[in-house]
């Protein structure tokens, strides 16, 4: 079977983030059958310009991202959180995947299977930061993983020296989030597989009356 593609993307662009460390174990603890990908782009993209959100006019950064993610079969976000809420950069990378103006392109993040994480140094870990981002994709009609929750707390004590997470209570969540999030991706295969079958059917239907 082919694996199925996730596209990572961390909501901070700090070169040490916690948050982007926890992909990086998403990557290596997986429970296989998952090619995670990071994306790296984040810091490029310009704040959100309806002027400009017409295929013709958005740019390019903007562009790429929304067809990586409507290619993936899933997205993986993991979100610090700045003043209970979700990073600025983030939410707006979101409103610029989250329209269709001309009503041609399709919605990328419609019915897209998400999981979301995310680590924070308080004793609270990122549990308004993630309401906040569940929040967003109430709106989009996103198909989000609702447990488990991952919430790394005083994320310094998760990792070591080296930005490795260390802490097993913390591996295993991930394992499970990743799990639960293979799930929607396998429903939603099957969803659209049932739906290619029925219009095959309808098409065939069609043709057996023209002809006869």
């Amino acid at each position: 079977m082919t694996a199925s593609t996730i596209l990572a993307i961390s909501g901070s662009l700090r070169a040490t983030s916690h948050n982007t460390r926890l992909l990086r174990a998403a990557q290596k603890f997986n429970p296989g059958g998952q090619e995670i990908e990071i994306y790296e782009d984040l810091r490029e993209i310009p704040p959100y310009d309806l002027d400009l959100d017409t295929p013709e006019l958005r740019p390019a950064v903007v562009g790429e991202l929304r067809r990586r993610v409507a290619e993936a079969d899933g997205l993986l976000i993991a979100t610090p959180e700045f003043n209970y809420s979700v990073p600025g950069v983030l939410k707006n990378a979101l409103d610029w995947l989250s329209t269709d103006w001309t009503g041609t392109e399709g919605l990328p993040l419609h019915r897209k299977p998400i999981a979301i994480l995310g680590a924070a140094p308080t004793n609270f870990g990122t549990v308004r930061a993630q309401l906040a981002l569940r929040q967003v994709f109430v709106w989009t009609d996103s198909d989000v993983v609702v447990k488990p929750e991952v919430h790394v707390f005083r994320s310094h004590e998760r990792f070591d020296a080296d930005g490795n997470l260390t802490d097993e209570v913390a591996i295993e969540l991930l394992q499970g989030l990743l799990t639960s999030l293979q799930a929607k991706i396998d429903a939603s295969k099957a969803d659209a597989s049932k739906a290619d079958a029925s219009k095959a059917d309808a098409s065939k239907a069609d043709a057996a009356r023209a002809a006869a």
